[in-house]
């Protein structure tokens, strides 16, 4: 962070020295843009409804190693041992089964997250450097990863962003 800091400086005197008082910086936030640009809202929409199919297989798993414990819970006192063991064996593969099933849902959910939103990410970069490039600025930083805690609304590029992905995003689907 301290290099950071001593690189901003660096180059803004720099700036200031080569430019004279005419450096052009803006920020993005590109969390936003990804929320708010229509694929990032079609992206998360995808991935809602694939947590919603998977939260119902889910659900019944549940119901069902939920009344399998009840049930033995009630005929644990006349079930014999080896039936009990059996029983709970049984059961205790079913949970185990479950907890895989758990663990392998969130892992596909994070990886079509990930496939889903990669992309746009990457397009959103490619649509900052036009922008920087169009409007000539010198700097433009992302909110989050540069640590930009305050900044004038003037500098943030953020639904210039979106806006513009928007369109190039439309052109792309009609060509």
């Amino acid at each position: 962070m301290k290099k950071l800091f001593i690189f901003l400086i660096l180059l803004l005197t720099l700036g200031f020295n080569a430019q004279g008082a005419d450096l052009k910086i803006g920020f993005v936030d590109l969390n936003k843009a990804l929320n708010e640009s229509h694929k990032g809202k079609n992206a998360t929409e995808i991935l809602e409804n694939m947590v919603k199919t998977k939260k119902s297989v889910l659900l019944e798993r549940e119901t069902e190693l939920k009344n399998m414990d009840e049930e033995l819970k009630k005929q644990a006192s006349v079930l014999s041992p080896e039936s009990m063991k059996s029983k709970t064996d049984e059961f205790n593969t079913l949970y185990r089964n479950y907890q895989r099933m758990v663990k392998d849902i969130q892992e596909e959910i994070q990886k079509k997250e990930a496939g889903l939103t990669q992309q746009i990410q990457k397009d959103l970069i490619e649509t900052v450097q036009k922008i920087g490039e169009d409007e000539e600025f010198h700097i433009i930083f992302e909110r989050s990863a540069s640590g930009i805690v305050h900044a004038k609304k003037e500098i943030d590029l953020t639904d210039k962003l979106i806006k513009r992905y928007n369109e190039m995003s439309k052109n792309k689907q009609t060509e």
